[in-house]
């Protein structure tokens, strides 16, 4: 994943919805969004990198949207059946 392309869906993403006058709402609005059109590996490639470097020019609703809404983006792992 490019981190470099994934920060920036995500500036736009943020830019959009930067409007709203509730923040509270924008902030899960974001995370709603991005849980339903970003695959799961998109999602884990902005999580995992979300306090690096790479990720600095990330749009601060975004960056707290995700922060705040990290059981609605992770993923979940498959549990093997025994």
């Amino acid at each position: 994943m490019d981190i470099g392309n994934l920060v920036g869906m995500a500036n736009r993403i943020g830019d959009f919805f930067q409007s709203m006058p509730d923040r509270h709402e924008a902030k899960h609005d974001i995370a709603m969004h991005i849980s339903k059109f970003w695959e799961p590996r998109m999602r884990e490639a902005l999580i995992t990198k979300l306090d690096d470097a790479a990720t600095a020019d990330l749009h601060e609703l975004v960056r707290e949207a995700v922060k705040e809404n990290l059981d609605m983006l992770a993923t979940k792992k498959a549990v093997p059946r025994s």
